[in-house]
């Protein structure tokens, strides 16, 4: 039997155990003591939402699909059409190859050619690994062609609680990001609102969350979540200065997602300083992960 997102590639260590898949490389199940912590689909289903999506080579959405390379313009196509915007880069469908597959660690690797809109050939190669501590994921992009482009990270995985208003969360960061309500872009940078303000722990209440949040106060950030009798933490490094906190309707989980950059961050704005422009040969990394809390 083929599956909608190709083969399953299990990985365990210790009290954790974790699934990617063949298509789009995504985190499709993450347990810890055989207990599902993600909102995620079944092998016979598609992904919705984004379930557990790796979003490259740009995360969250880029104004109109364009952006430019120095005096060269590009229009990429729209996929999100009521916003009009280009959503989440073009790793949907992308089939990647496994490199490697060990009882605790799967590195796969993929290669988008030029496209409409886009004009280099990027390799990007992702590491799932599983220890005693928890999950680390390790990105490696690089330019193996010749024509320079713009690069950036997301995740989208989403972790779920029987009841949202109760789960106590922490988010570690400085500054929030405010976006227009009807297109969801940038509008400015700027301290974090009294609603949005989780850098002590609280629980969320009715608080619905859809942003973006940067300058995290340490340079290695985790965003706590505690509910359901346990803690997690959802962790990112230097190369992961940035993170989206989403509540979606359902109220049954909560999507914390580890960037690279903000949204529009190809275009001039609040958001255009985490760009990272990759030339012939250059590569970029990211790297982040969910553990128990430490300490």
């Amino acid at each position: 039997m083929i599956h909608p997102t190709g083969e399953q590639y299990e990985i365990r260590s210790h009290r954790w155990s974790a699934v990617t898949t063949q298509v789009g490389a995504g985190l499709r199940s993450l347990r810890l003591d055989g207990v599902e912590l993600l909102d995620t689909y079944e092998a016979d289903e598609q992904p919705r939402r984004w379930q557990g999506a790796h979003l490259m080579p740009w995360p969250n959405r880029l104004r109109d699909g364009r952006y430019s390379i120095g005096e060269t313009s590009h229009q990429l196509p729209i996929n999100e059409v009521a916003r009009a915007n280009a959503n989440h880069g073009f790793n949907v469908g992308q089939q990647w190859e496994v490199l490697s597959h060990m009882t605790s660690a799967v590195r796969q690797r993929t290669v988008f050619w030029p496209r409409r809109g886009w004009p280099g050939i990027l390799a990007v190669e992702i590491l799932h690994e599983l220890t005693e501590d928890g999950l680390s994921v390790e990105v490696l992009a690089t330019n193996i062609g010749v024509e320079p482009f713009p690069w950036g990270y997301g995740v989208h995985p989403y972790f779920r609680f029987d009841d949202l208003s109760r789960v106590e969360l922490t988010i570690p960061f400085d500054a929030e990001l405010t976006v227009d309500p009807e297109r969801l872009l940038p509008i400015h940078l700027g301290p974090i609102s009294a609603e949005h303000d989780f850098t002590a722990p609280r629980r969320i209440g009715s608080t619905e969350l859809d942003t973006a949040f940067t300058d995290p106060l340490t340079r290695e950030w985790a965003v706590t979540l505690s509910g359901d009798g346990r803690s997690i933490e959802v962790w990112g490094d230097a190369t992961t200065q940035w993170v989206q906190v989403f509540t979606p309707p359902t109220r049954a989980s909560i999507a914390v997602e580890p960037m690279t950059c903000g949204p529009n961050a190809f275009n001039e704005g609040p958001t255009h300083r985490d760009r990272i422009l990759l030339r012939a040969g250059e590569s970029a990394r990211a790297r982040w992960g969910v553990r128990l809390p430490v300490g």
